[in-house]
């Protein structure tokens, strides 16, 4: 009748806990307080006492696990402890959590059910305790004590619910701030996407254009064995020929409407670092050790588009204008690392849900199957990442 809502271990070990902590003290308070006189007797008294506990506590427990059936467990609680006569105690106290728990964590059933149930105990609470033992009509003083019991009961019930509606809304405005900011981070993902799908476009167009040429060279010049050097440089440029132009399909349809433009290299660091310095950023370069030959179109791009961003968040987020930037090539990956001397704390610079560029230089590390982190450290927001060469790491 009622889902059960997925709690940590932790929450249902601690409302467990609870709840017998507080059914041994509940015991204890009302167990001796047995009306010899009572219509029920002693006995009758004490097996009330247990049964109104063990509802109260069995309401305790379920408060957070399933906080329609607490609601049910608390009411027939509140219906033995009037059917047997017994006055308010503070064991009465767990109706104020289950109401909380039934407005902060139920369903949009459950919630209305809590409320009704407030308002309902707010209007029978003050004709109980008025009427108990009395066998005259209610006088003035009895209907004044009955509205003056009920606002404060109504008053306590209700503040325990409302409690609970509120922090029912700050849960929902925060999950709808982490789902906007999950859709955002996607978008900001797939509109990355696009851009790096027009810059692989032209990486690997270019390169698969080589080959073709250097086969269709190769056919023409082969010397030895002509036929057979001839039919193998033929599979290999007709192959060459359909794979660019399966790529180019694949990666149109990536690219939705991209400009071409030139893609830049290596080469195109130190013009970059000379604007940079031009814009005001105190730039100290380190290459150690220094690339071996010429690396991959790819990895040059990546390298290029890190820097580029990583640079420009420094100029734009730091508040030293001092920036340290450490490139290492090595036989078979290449290491790069951009350090803001005391970077601003702001979110966009700090955290990879807020800053669009952590999330495009990730994507960039990621396509090349490398892997690229960002985060402050000791002081500076440092930006690390290793690129395989000619591999994947």
């Amino acid at each position: 009748m009622f889902p059960l809502r997925p709690l940590k271990r932790y929450q249902l070990i601690t409302d467990l806990g609870v709840a017998g902590v507080f059914g041994l003290l509940a015991l204890f308070v009302e167990l001796p307080g047995a009306d010899p006189g009572a219509f029920w007797g002693v006995a009758g008294q004490t097996v009330g006492a247990i049964l109104v506990v063990l509802s109260f506590t069995a309401a305790l427990a379920l408060r957070r696990l399933q906080p329609g059936s607490a609601l049910a467990v608390a009411w027939v609680g509140a219906l033995l402890q009037m059917g047997f006569g017994r006055q308010p105690s503070p064991t009465d106290l767990a109706i104020f959590a289950v109401l909380y728990a039934t407005a902060a964590y139920g369903s949009k059933r459950v919630f209305w059910a809590g409320f009704a149930s407030g308002i309902a105990g707010a209007v029978i609470v003050p004709f109980y305790l008025v009427g108990r033992g009395l066998s005259a009509p209610l006088t003035i003083n009895d209907w004044f004590a009955v509205g003056a019991l009920l606002l404060a009961s109504g008053f306590a019930l209700m503040l325990a619910w409302v409690s609970g509606a509120l922090v029912r809304t700050a849960m929902r405005a925060a999950a709808n701030s982490r789902a906007q900011r999950a859709a955002e981070a996607e978008t900001i993902a797939e509109q990355q996407r696009v851009r790096i799908a027009r810059d692989m476009h032209d990486v690997v167009a270019h390169s698969l254009a080589v080959v073709i040429a250097q086969a269709d060279g190769a056919r023409y010049a082969a010397a030895a064995d002509p036929a057979a050097a001839s039919d193998a440089l033929a599979t290999i440029s007709s192959t060459a020929r359909s794979a660019l132009t399966d790529v180019r399909l694949l990666l149109t349809q990536l690219r939705h409407s991209q400009g071409e433009g030139p893609q830049p290299t290596l080469g195109d660091l130190e013009v970059l670092f000379e604007r940079m310095r031009a814009a005001g950023v105190v730039l100290e370069v380190r290459v150690d050790p220094v690339a071996p030959g010429e690396p991959p179109a790819a990895i040059q791009l990546a390298v290029y588009r890190i820097m580029q961003e990583a640079l420009t968040n420094a100029l734009r987020h730091g508040v030293d204008r001092r920036v340290r930037v450490q490139l290492g090539w090595f036989p078979d990956r290449v290491e790069l690392s951009i350090r803001n001397a005391r970077a601003t704390a702001s979110p966009a610079a700090t955290t990879p849900t807020g800053g669009h560029g952590i999330i495009g230089m990730r994507e960039r590390a990621h396509l090349v199957g490398g892997r690229l982190a960002a985060g402050p450290e000791y002081g500076e927001f440092v930006v690390r990442a290793t690129l395989p060469i000619g591999g994947r790491t």
